[in-house]
């Protein structure tokens, strides 16, 4: 039989159903972060021991003697990475890794296979706005991975001394006033302010009064985050408390009351703004504030605002009514932000609210900016 190159080639009839792609399952990442003796090592112990029926994978910076187990296994010694396992008997498993990116995660997980959480432990002095954005990211990324929140727990006993100890400044974050006086910014600042849950661990040391105060300075700081109290790490359930956050993808924290209110920590503060029924030329408008504020850390109105220091937005979260009864919800850490249409339907209960956790807020006058800039004054 002769073929002819140049033909196009024959149609062949199939009964075959071409399925579509099926979208892969993406596992949740926690980042638990807290300064060395707030219980992080009791906590992950926890979750590596107790029969809790999840397959979660803990990563962390570096195994502690503490950890009871005792084999372990060196997968890759490459000199970029090496990763260390431990299998647990409650179907968990604990890995050491140098790399905590994305990446590298994803590699892990091809290695030994799915989980249905990843816990990311970091070191005591770790800065979690620098690891939250490498996590959340587009959909459009075909990531496998996706941020459900950040954990920080911190010592009741310890804590207040921390926040106000100079020792414990944020390189580069120093003031720039020219007498080098103001609030110093610590590594417990940006932990607690980027913090979706907050764990108030060794209640147990400190009185009913010394309690209240750490938990009135930390809600000075982050309006915005679930408080849970436990003394030696004993944690009740795990949904809600370090799995299934959905910080990022909900907002029903800024209907707490008072919130934004206190400003009782001179570093970092909530601030809220209420927001009234808006258009959707005015959710543009307000998305281009964000990216001022964001992107370029300029405040329209305040362009010429030499006279204070300048101010930082660690965490930030929207709820957006709009005049077709549809809302939106906005998330941001650091400078990464992102405008959604919201999976949850409130039948117009709901008022719209900004929220933005950071330093310096105070300093500015923030409502008037977002006001002037979006027309809030023409909204009803």
């Amino acid at each position: 039989m002769d073929y002819d190159d140049d033909a196009p080639p024959d149609l062949i009839e199939t009964n075959e159903i071409i399925l579509e792609e099926e979208k892969p399952v993406k596992v949740p990442i926690t980042i638990v972060t807290g300064y060395l003796g707030a219980g992080k090592t009791t906590l992950l112990n926890y979750i590596l021991t107790a029969q809790h029926g999840k397959k979660i994978a803990v990563i962390m910076n570096e195994f502690g003697d503490s950890l009871d187990i005792e084999k372990s296994l060196t997968v890759n010694k490459d000199g970029e990475s090496v990763e260390e396992w431990m299998e647990v008997g409650n179907g968990c498993i604990c890995c050491s890794v140098k790399d905590t990116g994305v990446n590298a995660i994803e590699s892990l997980m091809e290695k030994k296979g799915k989980f249905d959480y990843i816990l990311l432990e970091t070191t005591g002095l770790a800065d979690p706005g620098n690891l939250a954005p490498l996590f959340w990211m587009d959909d459009g990324l075909g990531s496998t991975i996706y941020l459900d929140g950040i954990v920080t727990l911190v010592d009741a006993k310890n804590i207040l001394r921390s926040l106000d100890d100079p020792a414990g400044k944020v390189e580069g974050h120093e003031e720039t006033d020219e007498h080098g006086h103001g609030p110093v910014m610590t590594t417990a600042h940006v932990q607690i302010s980027h913090a979706d849950v907050i764990v108030i661990n060794k209640s147990d040391l400190v009185s009913e009064d010394e309690l209240q105060a750490v938990q009135d300075r930390i809600t000075s700081i982050n309006g915005l985050a679930k408080i849970h109290i436990t003394k030696q790490s004993v944690v009740p359930e795990l949904e809600g408390f370090l799995l299934d956050l959905h910080a990022y993808d909900r907002v029903e924290e800024l209907d707490k009351p008072s919130l934004g209110h206190s400003h009782l920590d001179k570093t970092i503060s909530t601030l809220s703004i209420p927001l009234p029924v808006l258009t959707s030329a005015q959710v543009e408008k307000l998305d281009a504030w964000l990216r001022s504020i964001l992107w370029e850390n300029i405040l329209p109105g305040h362009e010429n605002a030499t006279d204070r220091p300048a101010f930082e937005i660690h965490r930030l979260k929207g709820r957006l009514v709009l005049e077709d009864g549809s809302e939106k919800m906005v998330q941001g850490v650091r400078e990464i932000f992102e405008i959604f249409d919201s999976p949850d339907k409130s039948q117009g209960q709901v008022a719209g609210k900004l929220v933005l956790i950071g330093r310096h807020l105070v300093d500015f006058d923030f409502p008037t900016s977002l006001q002037k800039t979006v027309d809030l004054a023409k909204s009803t």
